[in-house]
């Protein structure tokens, strides 16, 4: 066997005393324990192998001549969750900059999962997802934090990237962006390739890349290119990315099947009283065909920028015009006049002041050029991936798909409160009056399938019969329902009652029982 040796120098970045841009200069090129001189392979490619050997006031860059354009800043940061250790750093694409959060098992990081967990949008920072749902620890006020005890890092290793370019933290030197869920994506999978070939201890494990609402989107294609990549790893003789599963919370995976749910979500769900005047529904739904023909007709047998945006508008405003002023994220938590989703949700603001605290951003080790900046949102973001048609461009549903053939699990999960990214069902059984409640699984009816559950019984692949004749059923935390599930052929497809689009924030017990079972390989 030839062996294939790569070259890496590491270098070392010094943060300015001035508090100007970061410098960088030449370390040594990395030699075996005790070597005083110049190994035969000196040059080769040498991974760091531990995560301890990182600094805490200076960043490590680790390269790879796999990825040639690519650079991976690291550093440890002691913040959020002092029971265990924390990472922060940047993806560096050329100009491109993404800001990214690790943080080891709090069970055991030598041999735990690893999870990728992205926001939405598009345009949303990750951030969110730590400090609001499943990080570490929660945000209390713009100077302080608390820990987490439903982390989802309880039984895995988690990271939390701001991404694409322009979200959070991250950011391009010269106005470059990235407009598109398949440009993302390559970053996405080049970093966890650099990452895994140097933390060899990571090297083989399990992978599971997670996303909320946009990441219904993201996370099929991002699993796609890194399973596709794969390939060009073994053929550089670097050892393959063992991924795992794909985990969607909320996920907007399918915007032809979501557009008729905003109907039944307002006018026709039993666990809700309607949401809208009689009239207003009767028109909703006349509109339905139309919406669903347009759409169909300019955004999936052909993808005409102009027509689409039309289409897309037009359903839009036919659908939810009159929610608008409603919250979108949770049903069941009224917050009329939420033209901002802080308004409904007050973490979210101290979550951005805590991050735009100077001394935060000095412990994160954030670029200076971004020093003071921190958005939870990127208007920029948004309206690029818009421009680009990207909720439009692509089925995400068939990555899926193709992704199950392949034997790599998919986990569905819905707050079945959420509204802009729903699973409206419904109808309820009316024989509820026995002394012995039936089950939550009992007590729901199949009368239409609308929304994620629509999309997830759309899913073409070998395992499909196997998936959509299983019943709905209970799944059980603490003795109680926690929502409905059903499985089969890879694919499992759960509710969690009472939660809404946050799952994790509403519901942390059952979402952390979720993801634990899922990690674990066990049935809900």
């Amino acid at each position: 066997m030839i062996a294939i040796a790569f070259c890496l120098t590491a270098f070392v970045a010094l943060a300015a005393s001035s508090g100007g841009a970061a410098q960088y200069h030449t370390g040594q090129t990395f030699l075996a324990a005790g070597s005083t001189h110049s190994r035969h392979d000196e040059g080769l490619f040498t991974p760091i192998g531990d995560l301890s050997a990182l600094d805490a006031t200076v960043f490590t860059v680790l390269e790879h001549p796999a990825f040639p354009q690519y650079n991976v800043r690291v550093k440890e940061s002691n913040f959020c969750d002092g029971a265990v250790r924390a990472y922060t750093g940047y993806i560096d694409v050329e100009a491109r900059h993404l800001f990214f959060y690790f943080f080891e098992s709090r069970r055991d990081p030598d041999t735990d999962d690893v999870i990728f967990w992205t926001n939405g949008g598009p345009g949303a920072s990750s951030s969110m997802g730590l400090f609001m749902e499943l990080g570490p620890c929660r945000v209390t006020s713009a100077n302080s934090t608390e820990p987490n005890p439903y982390s989802w890092n309880e039984h895995a290793n988690v990271f939390f990237v701001d991404q694409p370019v322009s979200v959070g933290f991250s950011y391009a030197e010269y106005g470059e962006s990235v407009g598109t869920t398949m440009e993302a994506a390559d970053d996405i999978a080049a970093f966890m390739a650099i990452f895994f070939e140097h933390f060899t201890k990571f090297k083989g494990r399990a992978l599971h890349l997670a996303g909320e609402s946009y990441g219904g989107r993201y996370i099929p294609v991002f699993a796609s290119t890194i399973y596709d990549k794969n390939v060009q790893l073994v053929e550089a003789g670097v050892t393959p990315i063992n991924l795992t599963s794909i985990m969607i919370g909320n996920g907007c995976t399918d915007f032809m099947t979501m557009y008729p749910s905003y109907y039944e979500a307002q006018c026709m769900d039993p666990t809700f009283p309607p949401m809208q005047d009689i009239s207003d529904c009767v028109r909703m739904k006349q509109l339905i065909p139309r919406c669903e023909k347009r759409y169909k007709e300019s955004c999936v047998d052909k993808v005409d920028k102009i027509d689409c945006e039309a289409a897309a508008t037009f359903c839009s405003t036919a659908m939810s015009e009159l929610f608008k002023d409603l919250n979108h994220y949770d049903r069941a938590r009224p917050c009329k006049g939420a033209s901002d989703i802080a308004e409904c949700y007050p973490i979210m603001q101290d979550i951005n002041d805590f991050l735009n605290n100077a001394h935060t951003q000095e412990l994160l080790g954030v670029d200076t050029a971004v020093r003071g900046n921190f958005s939870r949102h990127s208007p920029t973001v948004s309206a690029a991936f818009r421009a680009n048609l990207d909720h439009y461009a692509f089925p995400a549903q068939f990555y899926i798909g193709a992704l199950l053939e392949r034997g790599i699990r998919a986990l569905i999960y819905v707050g079945a409160t959420d509204y802009i990214c729903n699973w409206v069902r419904t109808s309820l059984h009316s024989d509820d009056s026995g002394a012995d409640r039936p089950s939550l699984a009992t007590r729901i009816r199949l009368r239409l399938q609308i929304g994620n559950e629509k999309m997830t019984m759309s899913i073409e692949w070998t395992g499909q019969a196997a998936f959509r004749t299983d019943t709905l059923k209970d799944w059980v935390v603490d003795g109680k329902a926690a929502g409905v599930t059903r499985s089969g052929g890879g694919l499992t497809y759960a509710t969690i009652a009472g939660a809404g689009h946050m799952a994790p924030y509403d519901k942390p017990v059952e979402s952390l029982q979720l993801a634990n079972r899922w990690l674990a390989g066990l049935p809900l």
